[in-house]
């Protein structure tokens, strides 16, 4: 039964039932749209935690990608009439290669050195999409037409929570795989010790750039479907709270936890609306929560919740020889 403690294997048919069940739960569209949302927010969390959990480089201007994704849909399908999905790959093949055009000089700085620059990209993807009004509507963003495929329109909350979810499923087992990998090994490495990484004959430098170029494409690709879900695509998709946002996701759920990513997604996108309630003190009680989760979780909910049950599990296994009593 080894296999379904396995990420690879039980913990995503786990995460497959989760998905083929919430639906059975769903009572109207709002809640499909959350659920979307979370989908949505997950995917971009799991190809972060590549960057930031496995691999150890900050990055505080990931949102920018995400919102390149949504307005190179909404130019190329609403300005000048291209097929939704091939603007969607033109997009994900155009952030890939500014990526890895940025990636070698940037991640040759660490530490608060790096953060700072991945934050200035990201200042400067958002003052771009916000200024340049004849192209991208300015502040007020831009309509993006829905997403069609074969004449097929992709069309309601029930249709576009499958699709989601079918490709939250694909995130999540290819991220599994990249860390299995002998690329995941080299990243495990590289956040180690980056020096003892390059003395064992890792290729830092390229590891970097692969991952950072891998995590910059999840989030291009859900910002595009996320532009034509919602029907429109503002700045604040590439601002720097966004950035935050999908940073604190990866920390909350668990760094070097690619179900923690998940799961600090679902989190961060539900708790807003469950806190509703509170009106002025929404923000107050929000940040209260998050601090005190990091204080006694500090490693993160699943591996902290992962090693409580790991320990149990010790436990109330019988010590070999112990219980045996001659007669």
């Amino acid at each position: 039964m080894g296999w379904m403690r396995a990420p690879r294997t039980g913990g995503l048919m786990l995460l497959a039932l989760i998905v083929a069940a919430i639906p059975w739960f769903l009572p109207n569209n709002f809640y499909f749209e959350m659920a979307i949302l979370v989908g949505i927010n997950a995917i971009v969390a799991v190809g972060l935690n590549l960057l930031i959990g496995y691999a150890g480089q900050i990055s505080l201007g990931h949102a920018g990608f995400f919102g390149l994704g949504g307005y190179c849909s909404g130019i190329l399908v609403a300005t000048y009439g291209w097929p939704p999905a091939l603007a969607l790959l033109l997009g994900a093949v155009g952030v890939a290669a500014l990526a890895f055009i940025i990636a070698r000089p940037i991640l040759r700085l660490k530490g608060h050195y790096l953060a700072m620059a991945t934050l200035g990209l990201g200042i400067i993807i958002s003052i771009v999409v916000s200024t340049e009004d004849w192209l991208t509507g300015g502040p007020d963003g831009m309509y993006v037409p829905p997403f069609t495929l074969f004449g097929w329109e992709l069309y309601g909350e029930a249709v576009w929570y499958w699709v989601i979810g079918g490709l939250l499923l694909l995130a999540v087992w290819l991220a599994l795989n990249i860390i299995d990998s002998p690329v995941g090994r080299a990243l495990r490495a590289l956040h180690g010790s980056e020096v003892a990484a390059q003395a064992a004959g890792v290729d830092t430098t390229r590891a970097k750039v692969r991952v950072f170029v891998v995590s910059a494409v999840f989030a291009a690709v859900m910002g595009s479907l996320h532009a034509h879900y919602a029907g429109f695509v503002t700045p604040t998709s590439s601002g720097f709270f966004h950035s935050i946002e999908l940073v604190t996701m990866v920390v909350l759920g668990g760094m070097a936890s690619t179900f923690g990513a998940v799961v600090g997604a679902a989190i961060l996108t539900v708790l807003p609306q469950l806190l509703s309630g509170f009106e002025d003190y929404e923000m107050v009680v929000f940040g209260l929560i998050l601090m005190l989760t990091m204080i006694f979780m500090p490693q993160g909910l699943v591996p902290t919740l992962a090693r409580v049950c790991k320990r149990r599990d010790q436990r109330a296994s019988p010590i070999p020889g112990v219980d045996e009593v001659d007669p």
